[in-house]
């Protein structure tokens, strides 16, 4: 049994993320400070349905909180740290940059500390695919630069793989990012574009469809991102042998440091992936058709070829498969 620590325990993957490692015989610390970035009361249910297993304790309390974390760990001899939780959102950091700053960047900096201080043998933290900002090359590769983000949630996420690197670097603590591209399935993100979409076609009111439909993203269904996340956790990063600073590889390091995308590899169109919803809920929706919004991307798509080489997995559930799970899950929690 492995005593893990999972930040965010009370959000979309950390909710799925600590039922697997309960599953698998863990115990687990699940940390949320329970904001009202959205719905409360989903993030209450994730946690009724966690805290059915003896293995599982809730702590609430706020990432930034330094003496609360710092008090945390000297409490709990974590083998392993999911940090998950984190100001989310592109279009609320252009609104709320603030808050970003406090979770994602001071938050981080007490995971990494506590982390260090403990010896914590294997620190996985969540990064976001939008990292690869304006880049254009696809499929977005983890062996591709990544220094032109255009939000400042991206900004953030790169911050964090740079200041575990540093902390790799210094004190030889194992640290392992994962780029997320869109996430969705049951017990999802209201805020995310799924759950937005089924609740107003439901309504019978208009969807906002942005850059017009000409939109691409890599649909990433929740098993599959938790089934990523999972074998992972078990795999500690090595220093690279072949790592050189005249040709260095963003990816790895000369550290205990590594970097992977796990999404679907095979991006969908924004109108496809409404059709789907449009077939799975038998009603069709009103469309109201948008430019492109600041910050925001056209496409993105995961190259996964080291997620296959390291610990031979690759997400693979198609979107009419995970969108009918969604729509199933949201008619019964919602009575709809």
């Amino acid at each position: 049994m492995r005593n893990i620590l999972v930040t965010g325990a009370a959000g979309f993957i950390g909710y799925h993320l600590s039922k697997r490692f309960l599953e698998a015989g863990d115990a687990v610390v699940g940390l949320d400070n329970l904001n009202d970035y959205y719905d409360v009361n989903l993030k209450m249910a994730r946690l009724a349905l966690l805290k059915e297993s003896p293995s599982f304790r809730f702590v609430r309390m706020d990432i930034a909180d330094r003496e609360g974390m710092a008090d945390l760990f000297l409490k709990e001899p974590f083998e392993l740290v999911v940090h998950l939780a984190a100001q989310a959102g592109v279009r609320y950091s252009i609104i709320n940059p603030y808050a970003y700053v406090d979770s994602n960047l001071v938050g981080f900096i007490n995971i990494l500390e506590g982390c260090r201080h403990r010896k914590v043998r294997h620190l996985v933290f969540a990064s976001s695919s939008s990292v690869y900002g304006a880049n254009t090359l696809m499929p977005f590769s983890i062996h591709h630069n990544v220094d032109h983000p255009l939000s400042l949630y991206a900004a953030t996420k790169k911050a964090n793989e740079l200041m575990a690197h540093t902390y790799a670097s210094l004190y030889k603590l194992p640290c392992t990012g994962l780029r997320f591209f869109t996430a969705y399935g049951p017990w999802g993100r209201p805020d995310m574009a799924l759950f937005l979409f089924t609740k107003a076609i439901l309504e019978d009111q208009p969807i906002d469809v942005y850059n017009h439909g000409r939109m691409q993203r890599d649909f990433t269904y929740i098993d599959d991102i938790i089934e990523g996340v999972y074998r992972i956790s078990t795999r500690i990063p090595a220093p690279n042998p072949d790592w050189r600073g005249d040709h260095p590889d963003p990816a790895t390091s000369f550290a205990p440091y590594k970097i992977y995308n796990i999404g679907n590899n095979n991006p969908v169109e924004l109108l496809h992936f409404i059709a789907a919803l449009e077939k799975s809920l038998n009603m069709k929706a009103k469309k109201n058709f948008l430019p492109l919004q600041p910050g925001d991307v056209p496409a993105t798509c995961a190259d996964v070829d080291d997620l296959m080489a390291d610990v031979d997995f690759r997400p693979a559930t198609p979107v009419e498969e995970g969108i009918k799970k969604f729509v199933s899950w949201y008619r019964e929690y919602y009575k709809v």
